[in-house]
């Protein structure tokens, strides 16, 4: 899927339910200007926003991905496993961003691992 259908689809979403930018932007803990460029395609969009704008709109992660020919298939019986090898397509091109969240995560525990150690000694 063409990740042009996809920001185009958020971007109906948002402008159905009558959001701005700002609100995106709020709702996200991001900038407008953040947000603008997630829209434009400037910025990538990562699978966790993804899911996390898919939550403000309301509206499911496969009807997001649906694209137009996907939806004139409806009563196709794959398209669960079309929907799930989107998400997969989708995880891989953000690989990246997932293996730095785990990074990151990896050396808060570290952190607080001393903290705990610390605190326990001088109790």
């Amino acid at each position: 899927m063409e990740m042009e259908k996809i920001i185009e689809k958020i971007s109906q979403l948002r402008s159905r339910k009558g959001y701005t930018y700002e609100n995106m932007a709020d709702e996200l803990e991001i900038t407008p200007a953040a947000y603008r460029k997630i829209e434009t395609g400037e910025t990538k969009l990562s699978v966790e926003r993804l899911f996390r704008i898919s939550n403000i709109l309301e509206t499911p992660v496969n009807e997001i991905l649906e694209t137009q020919s996907i939806s004139q298939n409806q009563n196709n019986y794959h398209n669960e496993n079309v929907y799930q090898q989107k998400i997969d397509n989708f995880y891989q091109e953000n690989k990246e961003i997932t293996e730095e969240l785990i990074k990151a995560k990896d050396q808060l525990i570290d952190v607080l691992q001393k903290e705990i150690e610390f605190l326990r000694k001088n109790k």
